[in-house]
């Protein structure tokens, strides 16, 4: 009778025991492809951008007590691409213009105490030397010849009356061999470093997204 009993419980058991282990080993099959696709993501994740330009050699510099890392590209024609300190650090970096397309501004960088900002040559300087006509040029700004004297024969300021913080720009008459105009902005920027910005008048129809897109460029190497 108890051999019966032994017989029903076992024939009971197996066909639960098969489902468990089946069970288990769906859980282990799951669990070895959920770890698969993990390995995939992370090895997807793992791989270099595909961005030239962050993925190019950086060149470390320290101005004014900055550290800097520039992209080698950014660095003017004859700039040694050497690490270390600088007094000065000249730059070549393109920004988008009115027309869709883009224009190259070339950057310098040095010490605060080295530069004095547009802004503060307008009411100290530029005004005291403004002729009295008015130049027509991109809307927003005012252009003013100045007097041929102290040596600004054929320039011309162009700045923002409104803003209490104008954007100001000094633009020369093209020199022998130049098509167009050359203009001078100097800002200040991150701690103890000044700007000078260098670029063609063209730049000056996107005269309100000109600082922002020139900061975007400053605070990815640091300076802001």
């Amino acid at each position: 009778m108890a051999s019966a009993r032994a017989a029903a419980h076992h024939k009971h058991e197996a066909p639960s025991l098969i489902y468990n282990l089946g069970a288990l080993a769906m859980g282990a099959a799951m669990a070895g492809l959920g770890l698969a696709y993990g390995i995939d993501a992370l090895g997807r994740n793992a791989r270099p951008s595909a961005d030239p330009v962050h993925s190019e050699q950086l060149v470390g510099r320290t101005l004014a007590g900055r550290q800097l890392a520039i992209p080698a590209s950014w660095l003017a024609s004859g700039t040694a691409y050497a690490n270390g300190f600088a007094k000065q650090i000249d730059l070549i970096v393109t920004i988008p213009v009115a027309d869709g397309g883009a224009t190259e501004v070339a950057v310098t960088l040095l010490p605060r105490s080295q530069a004095r900002p547009s802004s503060s040559l307008l009411d100290g300087v530029y005004l005291h030397q403004f002729m009295p006509e008015q130049v027509n040029g991109p809307p927003g700004l005012i252009g003013k010849p100045l007097m041929a004297a102290d040596g600004y024969a054929g320039e011309t300021v162009w700045y923002d009356p409104i803003s209490p913080k104008p954007f100001v720009a000094k633009c020369i008459a093209p020199v022998a061999g130049a098509e167009d105009s050359r203009c001078l902005r100097t800002v200040y920027v991150g701690t103890g470093i000044a700007a000078v910005y260098d670029f063609e008048i063209g730049a000056l129809d996107t005269w309100r997204q000109f600082d922002a897109e020139m900061e975007a460029r400053l605070k990815r190497i640091g300076a802001l």
